[in-house]
């Protein structure tokens, strides 16, 4: 009964015209929530208007927990514009954004006998029918539903999301409200606006509609379970169909402590550091491999479970309302700026924020490139692993308000899983540097050149436009590969896989620049090769470099090697 609903239902989508009409159609809601709104925002309008401009980082912080107060109290679709904001340095401030991190995303929780009628108007039957036992507190009550801890009747303890009711119509209503008073307020803010803010509002708004949808979040949770089904450090709940629809969904408990304390984790014989190894080395996966990833990987939607593979523990994933998808010439694009933050060439570097939409095409070139020098160049000066991703974010928002810099839309959830990332694991291990595993992964899979993208990305990195070797640059590649969070790394099946590809058909490209470098004006260049022969000597030594050469040509002979 309940799956012949659900089939009829569209998908839930956001088109601003539909619900302006829809809520015209409405007026005691326009005009009641209208008057509330207005009530709220004018007296921090005049405060925004007089003190926006202050240069006063007291004033700032004032006027940024003034707007905190005011979004908490207007609930949950102005909660998660204060979440949203917060990833925006091109908008607002930098002392706001440290306030508005602190926005909690939790309301009080509605009663139960609303969400047993929730759970069996949605699903067709009792609720004691349809669960063993169903407990009458939820252990979790955030903006958009709450979560309790229920069993099955064959004793499999699941975790029912429901969300909160007549929510759709809220969110609907208030989005609505939010563009228009975008339109008519939006230019006499004290914003750095890139695009037009009634557009923000738009990709804000399909993007809140998708998180309320649960059927999209059950297909979310799938696609992710099968993005590291061959991963045993990584795990995502399976999502239990017959209990589930678009406002109830219902997944496997995944027992274990959140990503909040070390010193909980390490009572249950954790490791927080492997714990955030995994995560940070999960997230770069999501990125850069698959382009599609959890955006909100805050401490509460990560489970420490038990277990370890090498040097990472095993952690699951929960919540996957908010994801989203990079397109493969922004992932290859990003791995070229961290490849050319590696070998600090802040040229380069702005050409490629021009090309991810960070900065106008027509940008002032000598303004940027000493700015982007002066906030990385230092940073970069000691080793990668002293980098701290929260510091130059900092910094970064003080540059994006002060210079050209704007965030495209694509990628306010980028910086906001980068910075949750990072968050959790500085509250698990205070010493730990993000960048310094993600240097080193960047430059494995670089040097790995496993797809054919990578391997013309290598060919960039290795040769100039003469076609010269830069020993120096794969000199760089290596040294970062080699350490990660300040630990020297087994670069064996990475000397393994270079020289598997110099014999395969992949990498006819590579040994083709590699004789016209070291075969130059009909002449050897001895130089060049005896540089290239003590660099692989200095990082593989010449044990390592001779057993990687017998098992490549071993592998190129017998295609039936493993």
């Amino acid at each position: 009964m309940a799956s012949s609903v659900l089939q009829s239902e569209q998908p839930l989508r956001y088109d601003h015209r539909r619900d302006l009409l829809w809520l015209l159609l409405r007026p005691w809601q326009l005009i009641g929530r209208l008057l509330v709104l207005l009530l709220h925002f004018a007296g921090l309008a005049v405060r925004l208007v007089t003190q926006g401009n202050s240069t006063d980082h007291a004033v700032q912080r004032r006027l940024a927990q003034a707007v905190l107060k005011t979004l908490t109290q207007l609930g949950p679709c102005f909660i998660k514009v204060g979440q949203a904001l917060s990833t925006r340095p091109d908008l607002i401030p930098s002392a706001w954004l440290d306030e508005l991190t602190k926005l909690q995303d939790q309301l009080p929780a509605f009663p139960l006998d609303t969400a047993r009628d929730i759970v069996e108007t949605e699903l067709g039957q009792p609720v004691g029918k349809l669960f063993r036992t169903f407990p009458p507190d939820p252990v979790a009550a955030a903006s958009l539903g709450q979560v309790y801890k229920a069993q099955l009747d064959n004793g499999l303890r699941v975790a029912v999301k429901v969300q909160r009711p007549g929510l759709e119509a809220v969110i609907r209503r208030d989005l609505v409200l939010l563009r228009l008073l975008a339109m008519v307020f939006g230019p006499a803010l004290p914003l750095n606006l890139g695009d037009g803010l009634a557009a923000i509002v738009d990709e804000f708004g399909s993007k809140l509609f998708e998180e309320i949808d649960y059927d999209a979040e059950a297909h979310h949770a799938r696609r992710f379970a099968r993005q590291f089904r061959d991963n045993p450090t990584v795990a995502a709940p399976a999502v239990i169909g017959s209990h589930s629809s678009r406002r109830v969904l219902t997944t496997v408990w995944l027992e274990g402590p959140k990503l909040r304390d070390p010193d909980e984790l390490r009572r249950h014989g954790l490791d927080p550091t492997a714990l955030i190894r995994t995560g940070v080395t999960a997230g770069l996966e999501q990125l850069l491999e698959h382009g599609f990833f959890h955006a909100d990987p805050h401490p509460g939607n990560l489970i420490a479970l038990p277990g370890r593979t090498g040097d990472k523990g095993h952690l699951g994933y929960v919540d996957f309302g908010m994801m989203d998808e990079i397109s493969q010439d922004d992932r290859l694009i990003i791995t070229d700026s961290i490849i050319h933050l590696i070998n600090k060439d802040y040229e380069s570097l702005t050409d490629d924020f021009i090309r991810l939409g960070f900065l106008r095409p027509d940008v002032d070139r000598q303004r940027i490139v000493p700015a982007l020098q002066e906030v990385l160049a230092m940073k970069l000066a000691n080793a990668v692993s002293d980098f701290n991703f929260k510091q130059v974010t900092d910094r970064f928002s003080e540059l994006m308000y002060d210079y050209p810099f704007r965030v495209p839309a694509r990628f306010a959830l980028i910086i906001r899983a980068l910075v949750s990332q990072e968050g959790v694991a500085l509250r698990l291990d205070p010493g730990f540097r993000i960048v310094g595993v993600a240097y080193p992964y960047v430059a494995r899979r670089l040097l790995s050149a496993d797809t054919a993208e990578l391997r013309d990305k290598l060919l960039d990195v290795l040769f100039d436009q003469e076609g010269r070797l830069r020993l120096e640059r794969l000199e760089s590649l290596l040294r970062v590969a080699r350490s990660e969070g300040g630990e020297r790394q087994d670069v064996l099946p990475l000397a393994s896989s270079g020289l598997r590809l110099l014999f395969t058909a992949d990498g006819r490209m590579l040994r083709q620049r590699l004789l016209q470098t070291l075969v130059r004006d009909d002449r050897l260049q001895t130089q060049d090769l005896v540089g290239l022969l003590h660099l692989l000597q200095r990082h593989f030594g010449a044990a390592d470099m001779a057993r990687g050469l017998a098992q490549s040509l071993w592998k190129r002979l017998n295609p039936l090697a493993v």
